[in-house]
């Protein structure tokens, strides 16, 4: 009785068994039908890409619509306000009411400061209205361009000024906050107190372009960004850190072409280690770029030993192609007699430049702007 208990148990466990693996080869076959093959996997990804394409153009397409409606929308309230009888009848309270019926008609969107930035996008982008072809001018302008930038760009008087951040966005292809990062801290202004007359119009036309290092250096560098409180005592490796955490917008203040290498990066001489600051590449000028950073004064062997740095990566790190490095002291104060006869006969890679921890005086800088426009 004992003996066919037992065989029954054991019938029954190999029974379970069987039903077990049995699942586990369905599972298996269905794993099998459900893993493509190479063809299948070739034919999906031809099919996202067009997807993904569609997606692309859509958006442009959206974009362009969006601004040729919003121009056009500005255009036929600069043609009302030209008659005569239109700013006697309804005076500054036009945009008002007009944004009133247009809530009601069309909904929300066509705001008075909305309708504003319409009437404003027409009238300082007059080549447009040069052409019965207005609307693919709109749309050329650049797929880049968004509403958004445009309501930045618009808040900008001054037109050399304008075109310079209206190519520098079409060429960088900056965001809207980047943009407004830029124009805040006074971008093009800074760049122009380095140049002459001819200088400053050439830059606002054709954007900053990068031929030497010293179109890539700024004599002073704004890092309001850092978020350092400039009365608060803090070290250069703190600075340094900062600087790191906030490599993003470092880069986007360093200037076109910047890709960050390191930090603290170690080299050897004669037995003796030392460590550079940041190195960074710049893919427009093939060569190093490197930076110290000094929380004070810059002193003269700060100076010696950047240009040892120098001479290093030109012999050590360059490689064929590669340009002689450039070296930049960044330090918070500059004595600029001093930094005259320490660089003296130095290499013309060196440089010296200042950097701020807020935000420039604007009109300062434009007034300073103004003079050289005389």
């Amino acid at each position: 009785m004992e003996s066919n208990r037992e065989l029954f148990v054991g019938l029954a466990n190999r029974q379970e068994m069987d039903d077990i693996q049995d699942r586990v080869l369905d599972k298996v076959k269905q794993a099998q039908i459900l893993v493509p093959d190479d063809d299948l996997m070739q034919l999906a990804d031809q099919i996202v890409e067009v997807i993904e394409q569609g997606k692309r153009q859509l958006a442009i397409s959206i974009n362009q619509t969006i601004k040729s409606t919003y121009w056009n929308v500005g255009r036929h309230i600069v043609e009302f306000e030209q008659q005569g009888n239109a700013r006697a009848k309804y005076g500054t309270s036009l945009l008002s009411r007009l944004a009133q019926i247009l809530r009601a008609r069309v909904g929300r969107g066509y705001s008075r400061p909305n309708l504003n930035n319409m009437r404003k996008f027409y009238l300082l982008f007059p080549i447009c209205q040069t052409s019965d072809k207005s609307e693919l001018a709109i749309c050329q302008m650049s797929d880049r361009l968004t509403w958004s930038h445009i309501c930045e760009l618009i808040t900008i008087d001054d037109s050399l000024e304008r075109e310079f951040y209206l190519n520098e966005c079409i060429a960088e292809g900056w965001t809207v906050d980047a943009l407004h990062r830029q124009k805040e801290s006074g971008l093009f202004m800074r760049l122009a107190l380095s140049k002459d007359k001819e200088g400053v119009i050439e830059l606002a036309h054709k954007g900053q372009q990068i031929q030497t290092a010293e179109d890539v250096v700024k004599d002073t560098y704004t890092l309001e960004f850092l978020g350092i409180d400039d009365k608060k005592r803090y070290k250069e490796s703190e600075l340094e850190q900062k600087l790191i955490d906030n490599m993003q917008k470092f880069l986007l203040e360093l200037g076109k072409g910047f890709a960050f290498v390191g930090r603290q990066y170690a080299l050897t001489i004669n037995n003796v280690h030392y460590h550079v600051d940041l190195v960074f590449y710049h893919r427009i000028l093939k060569c190093f770029v490197l930076i110290d950073v000094k929380r004070g004064a810059v002193k003269h062997k700060d100076i010696g030993q950047m240009n040892m740095y120098m001479g290093y990566f030109a012999k050590e790190e360059n490689v064929e192609g590669d340009n002689p490095p450039v070296g930049i002291v960044m330090s918070h104060y500059k004595d600029e007699l001093m930094v005259e006869y320490a660089t003296y006969g130095m290499d013309s890679n060196l440089f010296v430049s200042k950097y701020e921890l807020f935000l420039p005086n604007k009109e300062e800088l434009r007034k300073l702007v103004m003079n050289i426009l005389k």
